[in-house]
């Protein structure tokens, strides 16, 4: 199992960026892929990126070329940098590690203003 911590959210402006990061209790590196995703308040739960052990990267075609995930398996944290949000982007991102079983954090808010 793995205990996930999110941090980093919080009230911005549109335009604005943000940095979430996503603190593993224990080592990330053999994990198959880690991932955010986000839910907004009526919405379903929805991907926004996801890097896999190799290194490969997918992102929701509706935060490509805003946002980037990133992953530090020294440190065993998962970051996403989100640049230029907007209010869309409003809603509370959840990090997940692709496990048998899976592993979800808290969650973090992240409110975007117009």
């Amino acid at each position: 199992q793995v205990q996930l911590v999110e941090s980093g959210g919080g009230l911005v402006q549109a335009g604005g960026s943000l940095r979430l990061s996503c603190a593993a209790s224990r080592s990330i590196f053999s994990l198959e892929a880690m991932g955010w995703y986000r839910q907004a308040p009526g919405k379903l739960r929805e991907l926004v990126a996801r890097i896999s052990r190799g290194g490969n990267i997918n992102y929701a075609y509706s935060v490509k070329g805003r946002f980037t995930i990133s992953r530090d398996n020294a440190k065993n944290v998962v970051y996403l940098q989100m640049n230029s949000l907007k209010p869309e982007d409003t809603a509370v991102y959840y990090c997940n590690a692709e496990i048998a079983g899976g592993a979800w954090g808290q969650g973090t808010q992240v409110t975007v203003s117009s």
